[in-house]
């Protein structure tokens, strides 16, 4: 079984690449550089099944690169888990206060970045016989559970990339390919709470979720625990 996960370098990504090599999946890891991801080589240094890619979701120059560096592979799950969260480093930005460079720069990353590097191995998913696209999300971006300001670029990413992936997974779903939106949890990494759950715990579940996914429930949003996610 091949998965490529974006992001690999660190936090949910890095242990996304750690479980799935420990179960002797064929990793393709991609980070924006790769010569920095110390941890990364490490953990593929391990694992003969982990190869490391450079790949920033915002290149179309990337994208061309990584379709031919895949050419002829067949991708059983694509993991679109690369994101940016600009605001954890000040306050919120207010009205008054909008840094739209840094607004502009979280939508190409977390939502442009996941339709493109969909778009750019569509062939290898095409390829194997249950492929599916799993897409990292947020709680935060649910517009239903929005009821105070803050993270004012972080959520609006994430609600465009849960409204593209679900457009996604209607053009997809003929073509045999599915599509799962997953909210890892509260987890203690860079972007995530002090006080939540290990990456490793997180991982499992979100594992689990996709063990579990038929074409079915393609465009489905839900927690790493099962748990349906509202819009």
């Amino acid at each position: 079984m091949k998965i490529l996960i974006t992001g690999s370098n660190r936090g949910l990504g890095l242990e996304l690449t750690r479980q799935y090599a420990e179960d002797a999946w064929q990793v393709f890891a991609t980070c924006r550089h790769p010569a920095d991801a110390c941890e990364l080589h490490a953990l593929a240094g391990r694992h003969s099944g982990i190869s490391i890619h450079r790949l920033d979701v915002t290149s179309p120059d990337d994208m061309r690169a990584i379709a031919r560096e895949l050419r002829g592979e067949a991708l059983d799950v694509l993991f679109n888990n690369a994101g940016v969260y600009l605001e954890e480093r000040y306050d919120a930005p207010r009205l008054g206060a909008v840094r739209y460079e840094e607004w502009r720069r979280t939508l190409e990353v977390n939502t442009l970045g996941a339709v493109r590097v969909t778009e750019a191995l569509l062939p290898n998913l095409l390829s194997a016989p249950k492929p599916v696209v799993a897409t990292m999300t947020s709680h935060m971006g649910s517009i239903d559970d929005i009821d105070m300001p803050g993270s004012l670029y972080y959520r609006s990413s994430k609600a465009a990339l849960n409204a593209a992936m679900q457009v996604l997974s209607a053009e997809l779903a003929p073509k045999n390919v599915g599509l799962l939106l997953l909210h890892p949890g509260g987890v203690r990494t860079r972007m995530g709470p002090s006080d939540g759950i290990g990456a490793d715990e997180s991982v499992r579940g979100l594992r689990r979720r996709l063990e579990e996914f038929s074409l079915e429930q393609s465009g489905r949003f839900v927690r790493y625990d099962g748990t349906e996610m509202p819009w």
